[in-house]
């Protein structure tokens, strides 16, 4: 008798309240023109993304700090622990105050004075916690969180607002949305309009079609609305790149972020676990050397740029080239160095729209 197969369990998730209370901090991205500021209301994100850059650039300076809240692997078990931050109306007022003060030529050029919610965690996920009374609190605290934080910025500041989310749960917020004018942009990440796909990349995450629905729901409520075709999964191809940009020309965002997979601290290893627990197969040889990823970056970048002229988003198209892409080796792989070198720093030097 055939013996059943066994079925892997996922692990338990960890949530609690974080020890450091919610306020807007100066960020430092990198050729993103993302924002100036970052405001996280958590630690931790539960959607679980197999391909996050966040383990590398950020959980993994907090690794002996999750010790203490029984997170044992901070890479490992990345999505399966999210801790919200506590309120405390007079540390995120006085963060708001010194930001709001900060002169306009000392900030990053292509941050648009934005405040970015979230650069370490999505600022709508849903809370999975085993203990249904514990969950109903933390999801309503974060609710409270995102929905003060945003009244005190709109009120009390001439911040300009970024929000990257992957739930449409972000509707609920809609009427503060509504309230800041051109000062806001609602986004999404939007690397496949796959399902499946998506699933095996972002397995907590809502389908893509939702997201795209959402941001169809913002933009006829009168909200701007941008989207991050970031990262662009592989096994997408052309024609799935194509859709994805097609279905984004009928909403007209004010910036479409585009780049490929970038390998970072693990990430290749998770993305293979999870899509084996799934039953779904990735091209995973891309990320084999540093030459494979470097031809299937630039590709996918350069496929990028060509199909968003065809669907008449070439203006709104903002490259993300990782730095990788401007190595030695990259630059000796090129016919005309000189050229490429150009082309990477107009990418890393553009400053994206703001209504």
């Amino acid at each position: 008798m055939k013996k059943p197969r066994a079925v892997e369990k996922e692990p338990a998730t960890i949530t609690g309240l974080w020890d450091v209370p919610v306020t807007v901090q100066r960020n430092h991205f990198i050729h993103k023109s993302l924002s100036s500021f970052s405001c996280n209301i958590g630690v931790g994100c539960q959607h679980g993304c197999t391909f996050c850059y966040v383990t590398d650039t950020s959980t993994s300076k907090l690794r002996k700090q999750l010790l203490t809240y029984g997170v044992h692997d901070a890479v490992g078990d990345w999505g399966q622990y999210s801790f919200l931050r506590p309120w405390d109306e007079q540390k995120f007022i006085t963060s708001l105050a010194i930001a709001e003060l900060v002169p306009e030529n000392e900030l990053n050029a292509d941050g648009n004075r934005a405040v970015f919610f979230c650069s370490t965690t999505d600022p709508y996920a849903v809370v999975r916690e085993a203990d249904p009374g514990k969950q109903k609190t933390l999801q309503r605290h974060a609710a409270f969180l995102m929905r003060r934080s945003l009244e005190l910025i709109r009120d009390h500041s001439t911040l300009n607002v970024r929000i990257l989310t992957r739930s449409p749960r972000a509707l609920q917020d809609l009427d503060i949305f509504q309230s800041f004018g051109s000062r806001l942009l609602l986004g999404t990440s939007l690397p496949t309009l796959d399902n499946r796909l998506s699933r095996a990349y972002e397995p907590y995450a809502p389908a893509p079609t939702q997201r795209l629905k959402m941001l169809h729901q913002a933009r006829e409520a009168g909200v701007n609305v941008f989207a991050a075709v970031a990262p662009a999964f592989p096994e997408a191809g052309e024609a799935g790149l194509r859709e994805t940009f097609a279905a984004l020309a009928e909403i007209k965002p004010v910036t479409v972020f585009f780049e490929p997979i970038n390998i970072r601290l693990g990430n290749v290893a998770r993305m293979e676990r999870v899509a084996a627990r799934l039953g779904v197969r990735l091209e995973t040889g891309v990320y084999a050397s540093p030459a494979a990823w470097r031809a299937y970056a630039l590709g996918t970048l350069r496929t990028a740029e060509r199909i968003a002229r065809e669907t008449d988003l070439a203006g709104q198209l903002h490259l993300w080239p990782d730095p990788a892409l401007g190595c030695r080796s990259a630059l000796a792989e090129q016919s005309d160095p000189a050229a490429y070198l150009e082309w990477l720093q107009r990418c890393w030097a553009k400053i994206s729209a703001w209504p």
